[in-house]
């Protein structure tokens, strides 16, 4: 049988049997009777072309793929580009040229190269793309802020901006440089992890002024800061003489974490008022005559660190709640301020003391915090030595906050200001920065070396 197709004679039959007249070729021998042209086994062209249009639903004249968008499709395709079929024989012979060149072998080896380490050089590049998206640019941020993912849209920073706490107090180069850095240090904390903050110029605020509670303003303005920030879990409350030393601790990471190892219930851990802990009454419930209330965390509504002069209200978080709201309301009740303010000379500390001590339904949820924690306290305060392991600012662990409270009363609040600014600066270089400083300081060694030389040969 041949392998390839049969193809027509001039006279319109066909060379395989069955299909045209037979015929005769040199060499061959003449086909076998049956196949004569017009006998009974032989088809004729004409016939096989009919037969083809009735079982396919063509008509005879009309041949397949000949219709309207046959003819259009046929003209389209013959309108395009010629391509080659082996574009890659193209390009041969080309590269032949170079590969014997210094160039053509390094680039040779570097391809290899990088075809054996793709694994390795893909990871790399994914590294890079990752810093690249979190790191460089601010995607970070929006990831730190997600309340799913990063939580920082849960915590609001208030800061109190005016110096002092005075309402009617006027503000100096000083004061005003003091605020500008807190203001910067609070705003740069806030962005980078992604928390709200909310800046009170309480200056503005002389409808206090003609009352007692020039520093209660504190509670009206939490709670207006809860309605602002709906969506907000915790508030924390900072004076405007702190300084957050650590901006690389996040307050998940240094404190929410893990509430129970950072705070404890029972005050007798430390107690400068000498409060009487817990609860003895037999009408009260077990919960409220509990060292630890019920010792779960998410009890914890109120967090607060103690001095040596007891509560401390320079640094505190509050938790949003309905218990949080029930003693908010009664804080600011006018009783308070307008009966007490004699009696109370720290105002709305006292306050809270007083509501802790004799108001039983307030213990349960209330945490105290290590101060160091939150609230470390430079030279000066709480002791001239400074050297309290439980309240004064420790270099080498590195405390998260200085509160510089008291300052106005005899420091230098602006030089303790610049000094622990100046000291969070240091500690927190980064490589290239703790090299140049080195580069400095070696110069500087030098120099002074050959300074005491000449004043020695001299003498």
């Amino acid at each position: 049988m041949s392998s390839r197709s049969p193809s027509p004679h001039h006279a319109g039959d066909w060379s395989s049997p069955g299909l045209s007249t037979p015929y005769n070729t040199s060499g061959r021998s003449s086909p076998k009777k049956g196949y004569i042209n017009g006998g009974r086994n032989n088809v004729t062209w004409a016939s096989a072309q009919a037969r083809s249009a009735e079982v396919k639903g063509y008509t005879a004249f009309e041949p397949r793929n000949q219709g309207f968008f046959g003819r259009h499709f046929r003209r389209i395709s013959t309108s395009l580009p010629f391509s080659y079929a082996e574009k890659e024989k193209l390009g041969r012979g080309r590269w032949a040229r170079y590969q014997g060149t210094w160039l053509g072998r390094l680039l040779t080896k570097i391809g290899r190269t990088i075809w054996h380490l793709r694994l390795r050089f893909g990871i790399i590049l994914i590294f890079l793309l990752s810093i690249l998206l979190f790191y460089i640019t601010p995607l970070h941020r929006i990831y730190r802020r997600t309340s799913f993912l990063g939580g920082g849209s849960k915590f609001v920073i208030i800061l109190a901006a005016n110096q002092g706490g005075g309402v009617m107090e006027w503000k100096g180069p000083r004061e005003w440089a003091i605020e500008r850095d807190s203001v910067k240090n609070k705003k740069k904390y806030a962005s980078k992890w992604g928390y709200e903050l909310e800046i009170v110029d309480m200056s503005t605020k002389k409808r206090y002024a003609h009352e007692w509670r020039e520093s209660w303003e504190k509670v009206d303005t939490i709670r207006n800061a809860m309605r602002k920030y709906p969506h907000a879990e915790w508030f924390w409350w900072l004076d405007l003489n702190t300084f957050i030393m650590e901006p690389s601790y996040s307050l998940q990471s240094h404190i929410f974490n893990n509430l129970n190892q950072n705070t404890y219930r029972d005050i007798n851990v430390y107690n400068p008022l000498n409060i009487s802990h817990p609860l003895t009454a037999n009408y009260l419930d077990p919960e409220t005559r509990s060292v630890n209330g019920d010792g779960k965390p998410e009890s914890i509504n109120l967090m607060i660190p103690q001095d040596c002069g007891g509560f401390n209200l320079g640094s505190f978080f509050v938790r949003r709640s309905v218990w949080t709201d029930r003693l908010l309301d009664i804080w600011w009740d006018p009783v308070g301020y307008e009966q007490k303010h004699m009696e109370w000379e720290h105002k709305e500390q006292d306050a809270l003391e007083y509501m802790y001590a004799n108001q039983p339904w307030v213990r349960p949820h209330v945490a105290f915090i290590y101060q160091r924690k939150i609230n470390s306290f430079p030279p000066g305060a709480c002791g001239e030595q400074g050297d309290d392991p439980k309240i004064h600012y420790k270099e080498q662990d590195r405390d998260f906050l200085v509160n510089m409270a008291g300052c106005e009363w005899g420091r230098d609040c602006w030089g303790e200001m610049y000094q622990y600014r100046q000291l969070s600066n240091r500690l927190n270089r980064n490589p290239w920065e703790k090299f140049k400083d080195w580069i400095s300081d070696s110069v500087k060694h030098m120099r002074e070396g050959k300074k005491d030389q000449k004043k020695k040969e001299k003498q």
